[in-house]
């Protein structure tokens, strides 16, 4: 069988079951009527938007259970794990009535289109407590990214979040080219950052950015934590304000 063939079976196949699926998920909601399977096909013949608003019912659900799936392993883990600073860099008062937790990566257009909200709320806003988290999941360019930034926090801190907002704000794809001219242009010494990439912590907080976000299924970016709270998926700045309380 040719791989244009067995991925149009393994389609058929997919469908199938989630069109049964949805149609048993419709019946058992009283969504059908309870009857046979040919009065079933039928009506389905007949309604077929009836399967599917079945099917985004149970998909609904399904990101349902994801999502407080996520949140009951945040609210195990704790706060604490997040805000490590040999995994995150930490910026912000000890006791901020806000925090932020961010997992990101420098080539994702979500985290690129938050990074502006998330920039004013730190400049504009003296009581938040960050937490951002490099978080490479977008290949080996992401990877060298994340690493140089790690070696920026060897460097000045006011240079590492210059250089992080400097990465966030391209329109391009995050290369090597890229992070050594943002860095040089941030004031970063580059020879130093080259060095400091090779770093055994470097390839720690990586690490333990991947571990942390697989214990909390984590598997996409951005992903914030505010005040406790999951939220995957980008921010604006009018909802990073109503989720901040202002």
């Amino acid at each position: 069988m040719t791989q244009a063939l067995k991925i149009g079976a393994v389609g058929g196949l997919v469908g199938a079951v989630v069109a049964l699926a949805a149609a048993l998920g419709a019946a058992h909601m009283g969504w059908l009527p309870a009857t046979n399977n040919a009065a079933i096909h039928d009506y389905l013949m007949a309604h077929p938007e009836v399967l599917a608003e079945a099917n985004n019912k149970l998909q609904d659900m399904q990101d349902a259970a994801d999502d407080a799936a996520r949140q009951s392993a945040v609210d195990k883990i704790g706060l604490k794990r997040f805000f490590d600073p040999r995994l995150a860099f930490v910026v912000g008062p000890a006791n901020a009535r806000t925090t932020i937790v961010e997992f990101f990566d420098y080539n994702c257009p979500y985290c690129r289109a938050s990074a502006p909200a998330v920039r004013k709320l730190y400049e504009a806003h003296g009581n938040v407590r960050f937490a951002l988290i490099e978080f490479p999941i977008k290949g080996p360019q992401s990877t060298l990214a994340a690493r140089a930034a790690l070696a920026a926090r060897k460097q000045q801190p006011d240079k590492y979040l210059a250089f992080h907002f400097a990465l966030m704000s391209e329109r391009s794809i995050v290369d090597e080219n890229i992070v050594y001219a943002d860095a040089q242009k941030v004031g970063l010494d580059v020879d130093r950052l080259k060095v400091d990439m090779r770093s055994p912590d470097v390839d720690y907080a990586i690490a333990a950015a991947h571990n942390l976000a697989q214990a909390v299924g984590i598997d996409g970016t951005p992903a914030f934590i505010i005040d406790g709270s999951m939220r995957e998926g980008a921010l604006d700045e009018a909802t990073l304000h109503q989720l901040t309380k202002g």
